[in-house]
């Protein structure tokens, strides 16, 4: 896939360094991770991962102050599949 990871443990990878930076209040390395896990999860066309991933972004957006950016991500999330968690 033009050398781009998309396997399953790559992806848990980025998700502990996003989660991570996150926690540290590093939003810039979590939305680079974050975005990381939501491309792989398009390619994978898993829809509650994006879901997740795209949330995700949204909180670390919010965090920024960028509710512009925050509200696009929240968005892609929308969908009329259900809760995400539960």
């Amino acid at each position: 896939m033009n050398g781009v990871r998309t396997d399953i443990v790559s992806l848990r990878m980025s998700h502990c360094r996003a989660e991570h930076a996150a926690a540290g209040a590093q939003y810039h390395l979590a939305v680079l991770h974050y975005r990381e896990c939501l491309e792989a999860a398009e390619r994978r066309e898993d829809c509650r991962a994006v879901e997740f991933f795209a949330l995700k972004l949204a909180e670390c957006y919010d965090a920024m102050g960028l509710p512009d950016k925050a509200r696009h991500f929240r968005a892609l999330a929308c969908t009329d599949g259900g809760p995400l968690l539960g």
